[in-house]
C-alpha cells in the first residue's frame, strides 16, 4: 500500500516527491506578502518526520547556507520518512538584517504564540501549528549574536536520554547540556513531545566554512541515526564531541579597551591569561585571567567593553588534555571529510 501524502495546509506532497511551499504570515508594511518558505521532501518509505529550521533570529544567517548545502548533498530519492527544511523562519528580521521582529520582540522567547497576539506571537503560532506539530524531531540552527562568535556546538536537554545520544551523534566539537528556556522553540516543542537539538555556530550576518561543514555533516549523522538515510561511514580516527554539563561566562572587571589572547576552541586552565583591558592611553592595564577550566565556546569580537560585559563563554570540563586531543582531531576530520570534496555543494 503506497504511503499517504504529506499535507501542509491545503497542499498535498505525494510520497516520493518534494515541493516548496510558502506559508503566509501576513504582509510587510508596503503590502508585499510575507511568507515562511518551506521545502518538504516526503519519502516513499515510512520513517520519522524531521524539521531543520534556521533564522529564528533574523541576523543568524549561517543556517541558510547549511540548509542549502544539505539539500544539495544528494538526490534524496531513498529518504525514509519526511524532511522539512525551513531556511528562513523570521522573514521580517531576515529582510532587515535584525535579530528581532519589527516590534523588537525576540521570536525565540515568543513560543508557542497565539493567532491574535503580537507579530512575534503570530509567527510563532504558525510555525508551531504548521511545522512543529507535524514532526517527531527538530534541529534548530543558530549563531552567536552581534559582536560575538560561537564555536560549533550542540545544545540538548539532558532530561531526555535520547537527545543526549543524538547530540553526541551530531558530532559537533562540543555537546553542551543546556536547560530549556521558557517560551523558546525547544521548550514549547518538547511540550508537544517533539525533541529538538540546538546547533550554535559562527556569528551574526556571516558565513563560516568550518561551522557550515560541521552543521551539514551533523544533520546527516542524525538522519542516519534515525534511520532516515544510510549511516555515514566514519574513519576509525573520527573524534567524538567534548561533552560539558555546565558553562559560564568570564566577564570584564573594568571598562576599557579589550585585547584578547584566547579564542573559540582554545582550552584554558585556571590562571591562564585570556586578555588585557586598558584605558585608551595605555597608562593603566589589567590582565584578565581565567578562574575556570574548560573550552572556550563563545567570545566577544568587540574591543570596547564595560564593567560586567560577557567576554568569554567557557564550557566547564574536567579532562582538559582529552578535550584538547578531541578538538584537534575533529578539525582534521572535518577538513578530510569526502562529503565536502564536490565543488557543486561548496
Amino acid at each position: 500500500m503506497p504511503r499517504a501524502p504529506f499535507i501542509l495546509r491545503d497542499v498535498e506532497i505525494p510520497a516520493g516527491t518534494r515541493k516548496t511551499i510558502d506559508l503566509s504570515v501576513g504582509s510587510f508594511s508596503n503590502h508585499m506578502p510575507a511568507n515562511i518558505p518551506v521545502h518538504v521532501i516526503h519519502g516513499r518509505t515510512e520513517g520519522p518526520t524531521l524539521f531543520v529550521s534556521a533564522v529564528v533570529h533574523g541576523d543568524e544567517i549561517i543556517g541558510v547556507e547549511i540548509v542549502r548545502r544539505l539539500l544539495a548533498t544528494r538526490s534524496w530519492t531513498r529518504l525514509k520518512g519526511t524532511l522539512i527544511c525551513i531556511p528562513v523562519v523570521n522573514t521580517f528580521g531576515f529582510i532587515s538584517h535584525s535579530r528581532y521582529l519589527p516590534d523588537r520582540r525576540d521570536l525565540n522567547r515568543s513560543f508557542p504564540g497565539a493567532p491574535d497576539g503580537s507579530l512575534a506571537g503570530q509567527l510563532a503560532h504558525v510555525f508551531m501549528r504548521d511545522i512543529v506539530a507535524k514532526c517527531d524531531y527538530g534541529i534548530d540552527l543558530h549563531s552567536a549574536a552581534t559582536h560575538r562568535v560561537n564555536l560549533p556546538q550542540v545544545r540538548y536537554n539532558s532530561d531526555t536520554p535520547e537527545m543526549a545520544e543524538m547530540a553526541t551523534v551530531f558530532g559537533a566539537p562540543v555537546a553542551l547540556e543546556a536547560p530549556l528556556r521558557e517560551n523558546s522553540l525547544r521548550a514549547e516543542a518538547a511540550n508537544l513531545g517533539v525533541n529538538v537539538l540546538l546547533y550554535e555556530s559562527g556569528e551574526a550576518l556571516r558565513f563560516d566554512e568550518y561551522a557550515v561543514r560541521i552543521g551539514v555533516r551533523g544533520i546527516l549523522n542524525v538522519m542516519g541515526h534515525l534511520g532516515m538515510i544510510n549511516k555515514r561511514k566514519l574513519t576509525s580516527s573520527a573524534a567524538k564531541s567534548v561533552t560539558a554539563h555546565r558553562s559560564k561566562w568570564a566577564r570584564s572587571p573594568i571598562g576599557g579597551i579589550f585585547r584578547a589572547v584566547k579564542t573559540i576552541g582554545d582550552v584554558v586552565k585556571k590562571g591562564d591569561v585570556l586578555g588585557y583591558i586598558s584605558d585608551p592611553f595605555g597608562a593603566n592595564e589589567e590582565t584578565l585571567t581565567s578562574a575556570l577550566e574548560g573550552v572556550i565556546i563563545g567570545r566577544t569580537n568587540l574591543p570596547l567593553v564595560n564593567p560586567g560585559d560577557a567576554l568569554f563563554h567557557i564550557a566547564l570540563l574536567k579532562k582538559i588534555r582529552v578535550a584538547e586531543e578531541k578538538l584537534s582531531q575533529m578539525e582534521e576530520d572535518i577538513e578530510a571529510d569526502p562529503l565536502f570534496d564536490e565543488d557543486e555543494i561548496i
